[in-house]
């Protein structure tokens, strides 16, 4: 289940007024977009998308700044209604889940078709919010069903019709292959999954790796990935990608301070905290720079996810423009092993990291906004 327009839906909600609007989900003209309304997506608005030139395709937008609370709190509403499916539900964010609803027909007296209807009728009715169904047999033909028909979209795919329609769809509907990894299955002459159909399994493999073993595999609408409730999580991260290539330091900077920011406020929402920092740059040929750096403590704190972060984009600046930036932790531990030994090399890091505490207490009472550092609105 993939909610439609997330953010959007939920201030259309709020404010009747926005129905018919056309609402972007995001920050000043520096910033981008977080989520478009599927009015102005129709202008052509996308995620990711630098804000200014979201408001040049679509300059009677109502911006609106997110409300990660309010957006969270009808997130878990839409899980308790999940809940009363089934126990097996894996999220994949505030909007997206997996659910396993094997064996529940007799349980609920109705097929899992009927039951999912009645879950996207309940978050209409009850929650005023809207999402779309992809019902397969795995986990990868549910994720391209549920996209085939948004917004409201209710997509069956069978394992009779499998083979048939996946033959002709292009193979940039494999969920995680990117324009990089495109653009190598196109110089193979791989453009849908019936070229994929034509290969060799040891073939591919020789040529992309434990990739082409995965792909042999998808074409054939094989998965057998399970929906996995409790997942251990492994990393925290965030990155955006650019309309246009920059190598502008000031912009990069920027995203990568809100990058930092949000991967410390996930972090410790979660408690959590990361003992590895790192850096994710793709180059305007595609090409992926992916850098790291080990700490000596565990952190959650944004100012030491950013000044890590920035060292390791220092030393790569000069292989820009860049098409795609992020930042993350990793190596994940308990917050309370975060932050305990302090930087010899950086005295003032202890008092950093106890500004920052104070800030979240502040934001927490006042609101995400109540307080910003100047280098959040570059």
């Amino acid at each position: 289940m993939d909610c439609d327009a997330f953010y959007a839906s939920v201030e259309k909600r709020d404010n009747p007024e926005l129905a018919d609007k056309p609402v972007i989900i995001g920050g000043g003209r520096r910033g981008v977009v977080s989520t478009a309304c599927y009015v102005a997506r129709i202008r052509g608005v996308r995620s990711a998308m630098p804000m200014f030139k979201a408001l040049k395709l679509c300059p009677d937008a109502v911006v609106i700044k997110p409300r990660m609370s309010v957006y969270a709190e009808v997130s878990r509403a839409i899980r308790a209604m999940m809940e009363e499916l089934t126990p097996s539900i894996e999220p994949l964010s505030l909007d997206e889940a997996f659910l396993d609803l094997t064996g529940t027909e007799r349980l609920h007296g109705a097929p899992p078709a009927v039951m999912l209807a009645r879950l996207t009728k309940r978050m209409r009715t009850e929650l005023g919010v809207t999402g779309s169904i992809g019902l397969s047999h795995n986990k990868f033909l549910a994720k391209i069903a549920s996209d085939l028909d948004k917004p409201r979209g209710f997509s069956v795919i069978g394992v009779a019709e499998t083979q048939a329609f996946l033959r002709p769809k292009p193979i940039r509907m494999i969920w995680g292959v990117g324009a990089a990894g495109q653009a190598q299955l196109e110089k193979a002459g791989i453009r849908t999954f019936e070229d994929l159909l034509r290969w060799d399994q040891r073939d591919l493999a020789r040529r992309f790796g434990s990739m082409g073993d995965r792909l042999w595999h998808l074409a054939r609408g094989q998965d057998r990935r399970r929906v996995s409730r409790d997942a251990p999580m492994k990393s925290i991260s965030n990155e955006t990608t650019f309309e246009e290539d920059t190598a502008d330091p000031d912009i990069l900077d920027g995203h990568l301070w809100r990058m930092s920011e949000k991967v410390a406020d996930r972090a410790k929402a979660k408690g959590l905290a990361g003992r590895v920092v790192t850096l994710k740059l793709r180059r305007a040929d595609f090409r992926i720079l992916s850098r790291r750096h080990a700490l000596h403590d565990a952190t959650q704190v944004a100012d030491r996810i950013y000044r890590e972060a920035r060292a390791l984009y220092d030393a790569e600046a000069d292989k820009g423009p860049f098409r795609l930036i992020g930042a993350g932790i990793s190596d994940l531990v308990p917050e309370d092993q975060a932050d305990r030994s302090g930087d010899l090399l950086d005295p003032q890091a202890g008092t950093r990291a106890k500004a920052e505490r104070a800030t979240d207490a502040i934001r927490a009472k006042f609101g995400k906004d109540a307080i910003l550092k100047g280098r959040a609105l570059r």
